[in-house]
């Protein structure tokens, strides 16, 4: 199981991904996991990763609670297939890539900065591999 995380824009401070840096750093030991910019009309994310399941975060999408998003990435171990996670830029997610998505999923009900919600998903992810594996962290 691989875990991608691409995100559209650069951020405006080049501190911004520092934060999720290190939690990508931290699910790294659970799985590979990787989080890079991406243009849009530079990559097609279903010719590069046929068979990962695709997930990107939309304001309009299904809200999940921190359980629920581990369940999420169980299912995807047990089934030991890849998570491809997309967050859009300051317009959102690109329509082509909204509508062809596996689940369409919502960080919070709350409006903040795409910065914050690239370390607010790879937050939820090292949480999800630490309480599968019994780790301390999540309490």
């Amino acid at each position: 199981m691989k875990i991608y995380i691409y995100f559209i824009g650069r951020p405006k401070d080049p501190h911004a991904n520092a934060l999720a840096a290190d939690f990508v750093t931290r699910a790294s030991r659970y799985a590979a996991t990787g989080m890079r910019e991406v243009r849009p009309e530079r990559i097609d994310l279903w010719a590069r990763h046929p068979t990962a399941q695709k997930i990107f975060c939309d304001p309009s999408g299904k809200l999940l609670d921190s359980s629920g998003f581990c369940k999420l990435i169980a299912n995807a171990e047990r089934a030991a297939r890849d998570l491809l996670f997309g967050i859009g830029g300051h317009d959102g997610l690109p329509e082509a890539w909204r509508s062809r998505a596996d689940l369409l999923l919502s960080l919070s009900p709350l409006t903040f900065p795409r910065e914050l919600a690239r370390a607010i998903l790879a937050e939820q992810i090292y949480r999800a591999f630490a309480t599968l594996r019994g780790h301390p962290y999540p309490r």
